[in-house]
């Protein structure tokens, strides 16, 4: 099969662009000052990693511990502060990272519909009514999967994205990818925006990279922080656990398959990590993977299967819908909070539905970990899209890889997937 080096350039062009590595005195930590865990946690985090004390960003969101906030006071509560500290103070022009602390919400909702376009509504509805009636004639007619079918399912596609657009669907996003975004001035929100420091073209505005500090509890936020720099301490030990499905066709699906098989070819060339693959649709079995460094596989929604026995450090990511959307709910079967609970130090999901080409690329994602990349790096080089649904959550300064993990000497060959995708130019639909 032939194989294109696309991803691995676009990589490397995005690792030139990030430059130097994340340092301490580059990042802002957001806390809530309403909450004394989450302002505990933040002066923590910037006493063990060495952060400026000054770099505490306080912000006031109230007593509650709430998941979600309303589109309006994310506005004014959360980015109309952090956009006016940028403002006022020139000491904070190198920041390029934020993080967020147990106590801000991880989800923001909907805007409110565009006002003004009532007759435009008006006229898409009744152009969509005439493509959803001519899709039927066709079908009557025994013409289902003919080009003049397929050409009205397009055009009835495109007519409902624009209702969805005026009406405010698919305007929900995780918090921390909307901060990506807060200093990038107006930009439209529906579904998403293509993520400025993935790929080698220039950069309009200032993106920031994100990474969240939380959990279903405080201790196992704060847990985040010392499992990472125990970590880099002693080394990331254990085993690998990849999870496939044995998908060959040229769907976006079978694209991610592959990605996860040569994630498993790619750790055994550049880490000393014994890999353990499962290849079938099945999942792995409850209590089947001790000693788990590394974990990526998939198609569980919302089902976690307790099959891995954590190391301290370890790193992984399920690839399933909605996996982030009860973070701190102790008793979750979701992926993201069940892993958290299990002493996961790092994973990353949705907190809505993403579509699968939101996912950062496996064998990307980890290769950036492999290359000495930090946690909060390696996200941000290699998932597609801002102002969506995607949470990092972990110690964005933890870099449980040096540089060359393996000899550089060994000079492996990079591994490539076939027919590398524009991923942000996917067409969306659930998985």
């Amino acid at each position: 099969m032939r194989r294109n080096p696309t991803g691995f350039v676009i990589l490397l062009l995005a690792c030139a662009r990030l430059g130097f590595a994340l340092e301490p005195n580059e990042i802002l930590v957001i806390a809530n000052t309403d909450q004394a865990a989450s302002t505990r946690l933040a002066r923590y985090y910037c006493q063990q990693r060495g952060i400026p004390a000054n770099h505490v960003v306080p912000v006031a969101l109230g007593t509650p511990l709430r998941d979600s906030i309303s589109r309006d006071d994310y506005e004014q509560r959360l980015a109309g502060p952090i956009r006016r500290l940028f403002a006022t103070r020139r000491d904070l022009e190198n920041i390029r990272c934020l993080v967020t602390t147990y106590g801000i919400p991880f989800r923001v909702g909907r805007r409110e519909p565009l006002r003004g376009l009532d007759a435009q509504l008006k006229q898409l509805r009744s152009l969509l009514q005439e493509e959803k009636d001519a899709i039927t004639e066709l079908e009557q007619k025994g013409q289902s999967d003919s080009l003049a079918w397929r050409q009205r399912q397009l055009a009835s596609t495109q007519i409902q994205m624009d209702i969805d657009r005026i009406g405010g669907k698919e305007t929900e996003a995780s918090v921390d990818s909307e901060l990506s975004l807060v200093l990038a001035g107006p930009y439209e929100l529906y579904r998403w925006q293509p993520n400025g420091l993935r790929g080698p073209q220039p950069q309009p505005f200032k993106t920031l990279m994100v990474s969240r500090l939380d959990g279903p509890s405080y201790s196992i936020a704060k847990g985040l922080i010392d499992k990472s720099l125990a970590t880099e301490q002693k080394g990331l030990t254990g085993r690998a656990y990849i999870d496939s499905r044995g998908l060959t066709g040229s769907n976006m699906y079978s694209y991610y398959d592959q990605s996860l098989r040569d994630l498993a070819v790619l750790t055994r060339l550049r880490t000393d990590l014994p890999v353990q693959e499962e290849q079938t649709g099945a999942l792995f079995a409850p209590g089947s993977c001790p000693d788990t460094a590394l974990y990526c596989g998939w198609y569980s929604v919302g089902k976690y299967v307790d099959a891995f026995d954590f190391v301290e450090g370890a790193v992984g990511f399920h690839i399933a819908s909605y996996e982030a959307t009860r973070l701190r709910d102790p008793n979750s079967t979701q992926w993201c909070p069940a892993m958290l609970k299990d002493g996961i130090t790092a994973t990353l999901g949705p907190v809505n539905e993403p579509y699968l080409h939101a996912f950062p690329e496996p064998k990307l994602f980890f290769g950036a970990l492999f290359e000495g990349r930090c946690l909060v790096e390696a996200f941000y080089l290699t998932k597609p899209c801002n102002s969506w649904q995607m949470l990092l959550i972990g110690d964005p300064l933890y870099r449980p890889f040096k540089k060359s993990s393996k000899s550089e000497a060994q000079n492996p060959k990079r591994v490539q997937s076939p027919n590398e995708p524009n991923a942000a130019a996917q067409p969306s639909e659930p998985f």
